[in-house]
């Protein structure tokens, strides 16, 4: 399918152009980035959402975890993300702790709106008084279920989440309560396919996946993963779309192409 959107309009998207195109049945490629040239890129090859993820902590700095991220490198980097972004939906995370209240996230998503120039905050788990509060302010929230890497102590580590019928239950119970608070896209994460799946039908916003099969109405990865300069182990739910690619313009395009296709992810990147 056509990228209808972008390619007819420059003006920059917004969260309603990402549910119409849920409505229209429009797959949503969204990739990560940390810094201007990235987004730039990212921006050319018509992605429709950059993510400025706490992913940083590890690809950008080098950590184990996500845990060290402070919301001033959020800050830091979203900044860097928007100053060369025209047309695509940033959309920053709020990193470890900096939602545990809700003075603390509205203002920390301040942060990030004010000062760093994201048009969305992503906070991890139900966290349903928070998202009311900071919808009710007027700020555009993301969820994140499944696989919640701050969680990661508590996780016991980087584990396919919701494999029971009673978590499977609890994470579709989960989604809607997130939806009904006022957040306007949810991102799965690491959760099998066929929950995934069920999920993004019984939701009317748009849910981006990673290492949650095909069905979902989008798709995000990091873009290092899909350039093969990460340090450490590739996750199974990524693709390395330089090693078939001449440039990293074209690796870029033809992920987009994949995710629009729905050649992206196959079986092999699903659980």
């Amino acid at each position: 399918m056509a990228h209808s959107y972008l390619m007819s309009n420059s003006q920059p998207l917004t969260h309603l152009d990402l549910l119409a195109m849920k409505q229209r049945g429009e797959k949503i490629a969204c990739l990560t980035a940390y810094d201007a040239s990235f987004s730039a890129l990212i921006d050319a090859a018509k992605i429709e959402v950059i993510l400025v993820g706490d992913s940083l902590g590890m690809v950008i700095q080098g950590h184990a975890t996500t845990l060290p991220v402070k919301i001033e490198d959020m800050i830091y980097h979203t900044r860097n993300v928007t100053r060369a972004c025209k047309n695509a939906f940033v959309i920053a995370d709020l990193p470890f702790m900096t939602c545990a209240t809700v003075e603390l996230a509205a203002q920390n998503a301040a942060a990030l709106i004010q000062n760093g120039g994201a048009k969305m905050v992503k906070l991890e788990g139900a966290k349903l008084e928070i998202i009311n509060f900071l919808v009710s302010q007027g700020v555009a929230v993301c969820g994140h279920l499944g696989l919640l890497p701050q969680y990661i102590h508590q996780l016991g580590g980087y584990k396919v989440q919701g494999k029971t019928v009673e978590i499977a239950e609890q994470l579709l119970n989960d989604a809607l309560a997130i939806q009904n608070a006022g957040a306007t896209m949810l991102i799965l994460e690491c959760i099998p396919a066929d929950l995934a799946r069920q999920i993004t039908k019984q939701l009317s916003i748009p849910v981006i996946g990673i290492g949650a099969g095909g069905a979902c109405d989008g798709q995000v990865l990091v873009v290092y993963d899909i350039l093969g300069i990460s340090t450490g182990k590739r996750p199974r739910f990524s693709k390395n779309f330089l090693r078939d690619a001449n440039s990293i313009e074209t690796a870029l395009k033809n992920y987009v192409y994949a995710v629009k296709k729905g050649n992206f992810p196959s079986a092999a990147h699903s659980f």
